[in-house]
């Protein structure tokens, strides 16, 4: 099965985004996403330039080391990707 196209365009919207906690935490970017291959559910997102206080959560992370940011803590995109600390820890 295939990603729906608009999957795909918000995706691409939001690779480079800022991803910061509703408190104004800064974690990082979006490197890229992560999709579940037979819905199209976008799952994690990838973060890099990861700010310091990023490094010293315990999030899942890759095959590569890059750290992953659950798709499921996102409560708000716009200018960021703003994220439910809560629901990551």
């Amino acid at each position: 099965m295939h990603v729906a196209e608009e999957d795909k365009k918000f995706s691409r919207q939001i690779i480079g985004k800022t991803i910061v906690s509703k408190t104004g935490k800064r974690f990082g970017e979006v490197g890229d996403v992560i999709f579940e291959s037979g819905s199209g559910e976008l799952i994690h997102m990838v973060l890099v330039n990861p700010t310091s206080y990023t490094e010293k959560l315990e999030l899942e992370r890759d095959k590569s080391n890059n750290l992953l940011v659950p798709f499921s803590a996102v409560i708000a995109v716009g200018d960021f990707m703003v994220i439910s600390e809560e629901d990551i820890i």
